[in-house]
């Protein structure tokens, strides 16, 4: 096997784990929404629902993000393939941006005063505590 076989194995490989994570993560995410239906309200099942999977998708498109650069970076890297890539990681930034803004309720850039909210989907910001400034961790975006 030469390298570029080798490399082409490999960028399939890991993008066959990003999928693997996506699925994975969504069947475990039903899962523990159907367990979580009988300890807590139904809003309270689907809201931890969003999240998994969320996170489950989050996790899945940067390994797919890993695989397309390994692929395309080390076997020949041509204007026209660098061009594609960039597109690629583009879109997938910005999906797993929006992603991100879904699950935590705030632009990224305002997560540095909530402290410990940082960590998409912590307990803080579902339980809807004051964060040191007094504002309320669960504010709509703004700004």
């Amino acid at each position: 096997m030469d390298a570029r076989a080798a490399i082409d194995l490999l960028g399939l490989i890991i993008d066959l784990v990003g999928v693997a994570v996506i699925v994975l993560g969504t069947a475990l995410a039903g899962g523990a929404a159907l367990r979580n239906l009988g300890r807590a309200d139904r809003e309270e099942a689907y809201r931890g629902f969003r999240q998994n999977i969320g996170r489950s998708i989050l996790l899945g498109l940067e390994i797919l993000v890993a695989g397309d650069i390994i692929r395309t970076v080390a076997i020949e890297p041509t204007i026209d393939s660098l061009v594609v890539l960039g597109g690629i990681v583009l879109i997938r930034t910005f999906l797993s941006f929006t992603l991100e803004v879904e699950l935590t309720g705030t632009w990224p850039w305002r997560r540095g005063a909530a402290g410990p909210q940082a960590d998409a989907g912590t307990e803080m910001a579902d339980a809807g505590t004051e964060i040191e400034d007094g504002a309320d961790a669960r504010r709509p975006l703004s700004s």
